[in-house]
């Protein structure tokens, strides 16, 4: 029996199975009903009335040190001492083993203080941002969900300062993490945003520490990603709103973590195995790190070192390092799923220096929140986690180009197969599901032709696109009341339709007619549909006529999290 049912026999509750055994003066574990032994007569020592200091422990039973502090023996303490002495060390070895199962019996079930201990620690750790109204109230909800994990490149710690300036105490948003995961659980897709991608950052409403709102005006034009956090005031919540503003996506929760997480997180999984081709060492003295080919187990400043290093590496390049963090997140994921998830006391260890160094949003920031976070997101079979890094090509606008754009037509593509939650490890069958969601989607009444007005404007598309495509839906489709309005005021990640809750036979007409997909039509929560819906054409769009599909692939380089770094 697993130490969870060690604490449920019939019910009971865990802590009334412990019982006073009078033969060895010692409390014991009784898990199958058995009656204690026979009492032996003991006087007790007459004791002032109220509770010892600092009270017995809620839901369990005192220790040997409260026995001998209140119920001494007529012959004294001393003579306690000495029959403690006397047990038998295999008596003594079991009682160890028993309270040890016991405790982490009452961890698992919540019922004991040592619980409550460590439940409030963990809150006590956890630090919170209000990010307004971006983000998600429900830690996951029945649909997909897309959780942002941001790098915080803050110096600020013991050792750090080598990686960087010191003086800088907010830090930006480094290598950042999309982790999307599947509206049934059976799968997720992380993947990695570069911190020197050129994209625009938008506008961003704050929460200020006096409890009003302050709007942090956006980039003009396109900047660094790594801006979107901690530049101008910026907070987590706006770094949310530039990855909703690049994919298209919903992203309902942030996790934010330091340098710090890294070095206490590998060294409470008891290290991470890596393997390298040919020895790594930074020559530049930055981190000092130096690392043999083949295997090698890293934690604390080395595993810092090597998630950090650029030296050695193919391009010295911020993607070939996005490369080894992916395979170092993915050997991490195996140590916790392996080892750490059936080990309570490593657990523990675990959560104890994750949220040390993690600062979430509300809807998720407390330990129970937490805990159920990471129970479902433990049920994802690793071989079904696909990692991968943003598709991306040289900034055309650097001569000597140090930045990176979006892919054109992979970016797109990516996003698309992520808004209609198909999975890149199973794709016939998120596939069947995208057909099932966008069938009911489209299911029901349909508007004339003549009925469906429309304003188009070009988000994205190819130039002249807008009004391309009114001249083919006035002349081809019928849709006679559509208007051109030119470029949108922000590119969208992919083509959207927007449509009040009354257009709905509307906006289904326009879907047959141009072959959008169930992801492309958004209904607005806005009653009333006395002005045309609003069509912006994205990338993925091609031409007038061509339909506007969720692709079954995308061709980028990508990683399982259940393949071994060293092989054999």
């Amino acid at each position: 029996m697993d130490a969870q049912g060690r604490g449920r026999a019939e019910g009971a509750d865990p802590a009334d199975q412990w019982v006073l055994n009078p033969q060895t003066g010692d409390y014991e574990l009784r898990l199958d009903g058995a009656p204690a032994p026979p009492p032996v007569p003991r006087q007790r020592t007459p004791q002032a009335p109220g509770p010892r200091p600092g009270g017995p422990r809620p839901g369990g039973p005192r220790d040997r040190d409260d026995e001998q502090d209140n119920d001494s023996t007529a012959d004294g303490p001393r003579d306690a001492h000495r029959r403690r002495r006397d047990l038998p060390k295999r008596s003594r070895k079991r009682k160890a083993l028993m309270w040890t199962g016991g405790v982490m019996g009452l961890v698992l079930v919540g019922g004991s203080a040592f619980a409550y201990y460590w439940y409030d620690r963990l809150n006590g750790n956890i630090g919170t941002v209000d990010i307004g109204d971006i983000g998600s109230a429900a830690v996951l909800g029945d649909g997909p969900a897309n959780i942002l994990v941001i790098g915080n490149d803050v110096r600020t710690g013991e050792g750090n300062e080598a990686y960087g300036n010191r003086d800088n105490v907010t830090g930006h948003a480094d290598t950042t993490l999309l982790f999307h995961v599947a509206g049934d659980r059976s799968n997720a897709t992380v993947v990695s945003i570069p911190r020197d991608l050129m994209t625009e950052i938008p506008d961003c409403e704050t929460r200020q520490s006096d409890g009003s709102t302050k709007t942090i005006p956006g980039s003009q034009g396109t900047t660094r990603f790594n801006e979107s956090y901690g530049v101008e005031g910026r907070d987590p919540g706006c770094t949310m709103r530039t990855v909703e503003e690049l994919t298209g996506l919903d992203v309902d929760h942030f996790m934010m973590f330091d340098f710090n997480a890294v070095k206490t997180l590998s060294t409470a999984v008891g290290g991470v195995e890596v393997c390298l081709e040919k020895p790594l060492k930074d020559t530049s003295g930055g981190t000092k790190l130096d690392l043999p080919a083949g295997k090698s187990t890293i934690q604390g400043e080395k595993a810092l070192s090597f998630l950090r290093n650029r030296h050695g590496l193919k391009n010295e390049s911020d993607l070939d390092r996005i490369g080894m963090q992916q395979k170092f997140v993915a050997s991490m994921l195996r140590r916790l799923k392996e080892d750490t998830l059936s080990s309570p006391s490593k657990m523990l260890d675990v959560a104890d220096a994750a949220t040390k160094s993690l600062t979430v949003d509300q809807g998720i920031g407390s330990a129970p929140k937490l805990l159920t976070l990471a129970r479902e997101l433990g049920k994802i079979d690793l071989k079904n986690i696909t990692l991968m890094t943003l598709p991306v090509v040289d900034n055309p606008d650097e001569p000597t180009p140090v930045t990176v754009v979006p892919d054109p037509e992979k970016a797109p593509q990516v996003f698309s197969m992520l808004q209609d939650d198909v999975s890149f490890t199973e794709v016939k069958k998120q596939e069947k599901k995208a057909k099932d969601k966008q069938a009911a989607l489209l299911n029901g009444p349909r508007a004339e032709a003549s009925a469906v007005r429309v304003d188009v404007l070009n988000g994205g598309g190819p130039q002249g696109a807008a009004g391309e495509t009114v001249a083919w839906l006035q002349s081809s489709a019928g849709v006679s009341r559509s208007a051109n309005q030119g470029n949108a005021p922000a590119k969208v990640a992919r083509t959207q339709l927007v449509y009040a809750p009354d257009q709905a036979d509307q906006a289904r007409k326009l879907a047959d007619l141009m072959g959008l997909p169930a992801a492309a039509l958004k209904p607005s929560a806005k009653a009333g549909g006395d002005g045309p819906m609003t069509l912006t054409l994205g990338p993925d769009f091609k031409k007038a006529g061509v339909p506007v599909a969720t692709p079954k692939k995308v061709d980028v380089p990508q990683s399982r999290a259940d393949e071994k770094m060293c092989k054999g």
